[in-house]
């Protein structure tokens, strides 16, 4: 894939509803708190609400804010849908096709703009993106490491290491991840797998924890080197 920033990060989930656009919207803070020319990118939303102006993509606008309003709003999502479907159903929904060229051709914008991007996905990897292709076929094409959003709650260990075996075996292996990030959910008090679920994630996946984010917060824990996770240099969590 030509014509995108030459270093970036694709964000996806171990599952939906695990606060992907939330913790990717921490992310781009902290980046743009270092002093790093930050675009952000949302290839397609569906579920969009419709406003006076047209579809509006809650999770764009949560993108676009976090890094400091760079660009439009359609430039960060160019393409938006009203039906909460995978997008190419949400497209068809209104007699329309998802544009699986523009999926890639929107990063173009930014490759003069930013010094990093963020991409964020829609679902997991193995959401549909159309009737032949996945997540993972995109970010295939992206070529950047992945940080994938696990939600705490029980399963996320087996979500979590599904996920990061497909990313090691789809598209001939060349997904690399940089890192797992276990993101908090609304306080659910009879779950007590979310007091363990950290620790058994750092004893079980190969690439790094690189947060445990607390329910609502308003920032990262710590400070992580995004540039160094986009340029592939993995270390240990």
């Amino acid at each position: 894939m030509t014509g995108k920033p030459p270093l970036g990060l694709f964000i996806t989930g171990n599952n939906t509803e695990v606060g992907k656009t939330y913790v990717s919207a921490l992310i781009a803070r902290q980046i743009v708190a270092s002093g790093i020319r930050l675009g952000v990118y949302k290839p397609a939303a569906s579920g969009c609400r419709l406003e006076a102006g047209g579809l509006v993509a809650e999770d764009a606008v949560q993108l676009w804010e976090a890094a400091g309003r760079p660009g439009t709003l359609d430039e960060v999502c160019p393409q938006k849908f009203a039906a909460p479907l995978a997008p190419h159903l949400a497209a068809r929904a209104e007699g329309k096709e998802l544009d699986a060229g523009l999926l890639r051709r929107g990063a173009e914008v930014w490759a003069d703009r930013c010094d990093l991007l963020l991409v964020e996905g829609a679902g997991g990897l193995m959401s549909p993106m159309s009737d032949a292709e996945y997540v993972a076929d995109l970010a295939a094409d992206f070529g950047y490491p992945l940080i994938v959003v696990a939600a705490n709650r029980l399963g996320v260990i087996n979500e979590t290491m599904q996920t990061l075996i497909t990313a090691s075996v789809v598209k001939g292996g060349s997904l690399q991840t940089a890192g797992v990030i276990l993101n908090d959910l609304a306080p659910q008090p009879d779950d007590v797998s979310r007091d363990s679920n950290f620790e058994q994630l750092q004893k079980r996946c190969e690439p790094p924890m690189l947060a445990h984010v607390p329910y609502a917060a308003p920032q990262l824990p710590q400070e992580i080197d995004w540039v160094a996770l986009a340029q592939g240099k993995i270390t240990d969590g």
